[in-house]
């Protein structure tokens, strides 16, 4: 997935989070596409960032 599909907040929420940006890199497409569809979702910055820091915790 390239990161222009990313939503900002979310790139920019991986971006200070390297744990979270190398699992969602190595997740497979269709993973990575639903995580993306959730991050479209979100409704706070906060939110994103529990969503991010879920992520480099899986």
């Amino acid at each position: 997935m390239d990161i222009k599909d990313l939503p900002a907040g979310f790139a920019m929420a991986l971006s200070r989070n390297p744990d979270a940006l190398a699992r969602f890199g190595k997740m497979p497409e269709d993973e990575q596409k639903k995580v993306v569809e959730h991050a479209r979702s979100v409704g706070s910055k906060q939110e994103m960032q529990v969503l991010v820091y879920d992520l480099s915790k899986n």
